[in-house]
């Protein structure tokens, strides 16, 4: 890491539900660390959540981590699709399974609308298995931003199916 340089922070969720799924995770966040621009700098619990979508599958783990970056968000969204490759990701069935998914959920203060990476993630406010873990992490370092994205859990289906799997120390 450059310490000259300006770095964002961005929020990412994981999920994994074939396989050794806390291993998928694990090597996920090893793989993009390898990328001397990007540092993993806070990380929630993993979660054990029921699939959304696409029901008649496996359980999902999933995680958000808070990064530092000075890569631009497409550079970052890169090097996602990048790790998701080398992990054996497949594409074959909308939300169907897969050893690892990786999405942006923010990056910074940034808004963008494009057909390859929109910000704020579009359906991230409609997840509960990804506002639980964000809202844990953004308890110790946005507490405002927190509070309001506890508010809109509350009126998001399916909470009960996000139960903690596995705390991080």
């Amino acid at each position: 890491m450059d310490s000259s340089k300006p770095f964002e922070r961005a929020y990412l969720g994981l999920g994994s539900n074939m396989g050794d799924r806390e291993r998928y995770l694990q090597e996920a966040l090893r793989l993009l660390q390898e990328h001397p621009d990007v540092w993993i700098t806070e990380q929630s619990g993993i979660y054990e959540t029921d699939p959304v979508g696409f029901v008649d599958q496996d359980p999902f783990l999933n995680k958000v981590v808070q990064v530092g970056t000075t890569l631009s968000a497409e550079q970052l969204f890169q090097r996602m699709l990048e790790v998701e490759q080398a992990l054996g990701r497949k594409r074959e069935v909308r939300w169907g399974p897969r050893t690892i998914d990786l999405d942006m959920l923010l990056f910074g203060d940034l808004l963008q609308d494009r057909p390859d990476l929109i910000l704020p993630h579009p359906r991230m406010m409609e997840r509960a298995f990804v506002l639980v873990p964000l809202i844990e992490i953004m308890r110790s370092c946005d507490p405002f931003q927190a509070e309001q994205l506890s508010r809109q859990l509350e009126r998001v289906e399916g909470k009960e199916g996000v139960t903690l799997w596995k705390r991080m120390q």
